[in-house]
């Protein structure tokens, strides 16, 4: 009896297709990273989340989330799903979900987005255009609804 090499074992290795499985397609929570001290130009398209604390001068295209950290720097394009920016962007940010500006980013550009956070400290000065939720894909165009000066508008109750 042949307890290594039998066909069950092969089986349970494989997708729903009949691939072999690899660790990188059946983990949906992949990071990629790109570290202080690189730089990359041209146009990047991602699956998965990316994280940047290096630089990259161009186009990235992401359908999940996109981490600016502290050291990053992205100058050109970007669109994805969500985003968090704690490092330098300038150009154009398509967020299809939620944008959260920490404090220490350094934003310039045009921005579309379906949620904004902005942390006080943070440097935005931008065009900014909430969508509400609407599906941004990577051929629209920026600005596509109404314009806003800034970031969503705080209410105070009267006699304050």
């Amino acid at each position: 009896m042949a307890m290594f090499g039998s066909n069950n074992s092969k089986e349970a290795t494989k997708n729903k297709n009949g691939t072999p499985a690899s660790p990188s397609s059946s983990s949906s929570h992949a990071l990629n990273s790109l570290v202080q001290g690189t730089t990359v130009e041209g146009i990047i398209k991602a699956d998965s989340d990316i994280r940047v604390d290096g630089a990259i001068k161009g186009k990235l295209y992401c359908d999940a989330k996109v981490i600016i950290g502290p050291t990053g720097q992205i100058e050109g394009e970007v669109k994805c799903q969500n985003a968090v920016i704690e490092g330098k962007f300038d150009g154009v940010l398509q967020v299809t979900e939620l944008l959260n500006v920490r404090e220490t980013a350094q934003i310039t550009g045009d921005v579309t987005t379906g949620k904004l956070i902005v942390q006080s400290g943070a440097v935005f000065n931008v065009t900014c255009s909430m969508e509400g939720g609407k599906k941004i894909t990577p051929g629209s165009s920026v600005g596509a609804g109404k314009e806003s000066t800034g970031a969503t508008r705080e209410t105070q109750p009267a006699g304050v």
